[in-house]
């Protein structure tokens, strides 16, 4: 798990962010379970509250459902799951885009950039 934390960013989202990345990857499918609050808190080395406050994030965002006596588990509803990953998506290509910008890089350079990154690992520029 996340042993240092950015400064810049509440410690409840990066928590809930380590979640989306694994449910992004498959690493945590629809309806499967999380980890308890008390699993998770001593996983990451925070205050129990603190992944409270992740879980009841991640549930008003409709990303995991708490079924009461029986944990907090990843919806099942597909659509829920395939918004999440375009909204990772494009938060990461923004992020990027910005980066690169700051640096004086333009829209085709970018794409240039990305192309021969691409097919360098893919074998496809050797």
């Amino acid at each position: 798990m996340v042993d240092n934390f950015d400064a810049s960013k509440p410690i409840y989202k990066q928590i809930a962010d380590q979640f989306y990345w694994k449910i992004i990857r498959g690493d945590l499918q629809a309806g499967d379970k999380l980890p308890s609050v008390r699993d998770t808190a001593v996983a990451f080395r925070v205050n129990p509250n603190t992944v409270s406050r992740t879980y009841n994030e991640m549930e008003r965002a409709n990303v995991v459902e708490t079924k009461r006596g029986l944990g907090t588990f990843v919806t099942e509803k597909q659509d829920v799951l395939n918004d999440l990953k375009g909204k990772k998506m494009r938060q990461q290509i923004e992020q990027f885009v910005t980066e690169m910008e700051a640096m004086g890089y333009t829209a085709a350079e970018m794409v240039n950039g990305l192309k021969n990154h691409l097919g360098k690992e893919r074998g496809e520029n050797d």
